[in-house]
């Protein structure tokens, strides 16, 4: 979600006192709108932001809670504007990612590198169509009613 949040950009927000953000004089009634791809490809809060490495959860970002409270991380936003399928939304991914790999052998075609270039646009979508091999990891007969 770090590397590829759903949406690049944030649902508009507006400023509700005048305020400085970044050096930036923001006053009163302005709509913003936050760069969520940019915050969180940031080479200045991730070393080698272009890259995923799951171990950095587990060091040196441990703290962050991607519910909206650590802003260098906000695949959901934050605030009263947060999405209210965040709670759904994670135990979905995880339930799914369970039962795929549970059951599933996937490998990408010889073996090399999927290619995970997206466009622009409203929402990130993949450049290249996503071409994976699935196989069963258990026997199929597991699966039969008999």
């Amino acid at each position: 979600m770090r590397l590829y949040p759903p949406a690049p950009l944030n649902l508009p927000h507006e400023s509700i006192e005048d305020c400085i953000v970044g050096g930036y004089d923001v006053p009163i009634g302005m709509h913003l709108l936050t760069n969520i791809l940019k915050l969180q490809r940031d080479h200045l809060l991730y070393s080698d932001s272009l890259e995923f490495r799951l171990e950095r959860f587990f060091t040196t970002h441990k703290d962050v809670d991607i519910k909206g409270q650590n802003f260098e991380l906000i695949p959901f936003d934050t605030g009263r504007r947060m999405c209210h399928g965040i709670s759904f939304g994670l135990k979905l991914i995880q339930i799914t990612f369970a039962t795929l790999s549970h059951g599933l052998n996937i490998v990408a075609p010889n073996g090399e590198l999927v290619d995970m270039v997206e466009e622009s646009g409203l929402t990130n979508i993949k450049a290249s169509p996503l071409k994976m091999i699935f196989t069963p990891r258990i026997s199929t007969q597991v699966y039969s009613k008999n």
